[in-house]
């Protein structure tokens, strides 16, 4: 099987990508398997028709389903409906955190110990009857993206990444809470993954600065480098970060821009999860297969966006 994924793993478009993606899955998948008439789309048909619809850009589920019956049907030979295939989505969180974890496991860059950390905005709605009846209420609110000057509803995702923007740890919350109690979370609920590194370093903006935060991760292995805040004396390393902060920029960028992070559709907790979720994992899955293949770009996700 290995020898046959090599030989699929020639080319960088959106067929090897899922194919790719496809043997991995449905290699590595374990877990209780179907009991009586398994479904006629698998759990790895299923991940892999998510991806390609984020990575060709279609944040319509009709409009997806519509394009890939006529132009994928080589690669998907069987789709749902856009009711059942929504369904099967939704149902899939955990499945697809399961594999944008095992994607990252996969690649060099999880031995990276350097790592990036950064919160952006998801907004959820836009005008008050919205939010007044959205199924998000209690979860999504109130926040402000100083980045862009703006007010927003909705939520924040915080992404720890690699330099190369593999996900290590990402998590969704409400805007009102504070970086930092957010990041602590995550350790804590992540503490195992933190102890297969040893020595991380972990980069920030000045929003998780704090003798007390600083503590907390020390208990943890990880050193922070942040930039020093006004009236603080300047840190070390510092002189460094300027061009490091670009990178988690451009995750970002990556995200929002070609993945159409802001452009969800979510109208409730699942909803919003798993498009968020598809978007990672779509990302996640551009950079592992870049890394087996040897492209000079892993975050690229050009090859695959036609």
């Amino acid at each position: 099987m290995g020898e046959g994924l090599e030989n699929l793993c020639v080319t960088t478009d959106i067929e090897a990508l899922i194919t790719a993606l496809y043997v991995k899955i449905d290699d590595e998948l374990t877990g209780p398997r179907w009991t009586g008439r398994p479904p006629v789309l698998t759990d790895s048909e299923l991940v892999c028709v998510a991806v390609a619809q984020s990575l060709l850009g279609f944040t319509s589920e009709t409009h997806w389903l519509r394009y890939a019956r006529k132009h994928l049907k080589g690669l998907f030979p069987y789709l749902p409906q856009q009711s059942g295939y929504n369904k099967r989505l939704r149902a899939a969180l955990g499945l697809v955190k399961r594999i944008i974890r095992m994607l990252a496991k996969s690649s060099d860059f999880w031995l990276d110990d350097c790592w990036i950390v950064d919160s952006t905005p998801i907004p959820c709605g836009m005008s008050r009857p919205t939010v007044q009846r959205s199924d998000l209420a209690g979860w999504a609110g109130y926040g402000y993206c100083a980045s862009h000057s703006r007010f927003f509803w909705g939520l924040r995702l915080y992404l720890v990444c690699t330099p190369a923007g593999m996900p290590i740890l990402w998590a969704l919350a409400d805007p009102k809470l504070g970086e930092r109690e957010v990041l602590a979370a995550m350790l804590e609920v992540e503490a195992g993954v933190v102890a297969e590194h040893h020595g991380i370093l972990l980069i920030s903006d000045k929003g998780f600065s704090g003798n007390d935060f600083e503590e907390m991760l020390a208990d943890y292995g990880i050193t922070l480098l942040r930039p020093s805040r006004k009236r603080e004396k300047a840190r070390h390393g510092e002189p460094l970060l300027k061009q490091i902060r670009q990178l988690i920029e451009s995750v970002n960028d990556t995200l929002k821009g070609q993945l159409d992070l802001e452009d969800h559709g979510g109208r409730s907790f699942d909803g919003v999860s798993i498009r968020i979720a598809q978007r990672i994992l779509a990302m996640a899955a551009a950079i592992w297969h870049n890394n087996l293949i040897g492209a000079p770009v892993t975050r690229s996700l050009i090859a695959y966006d036609h």
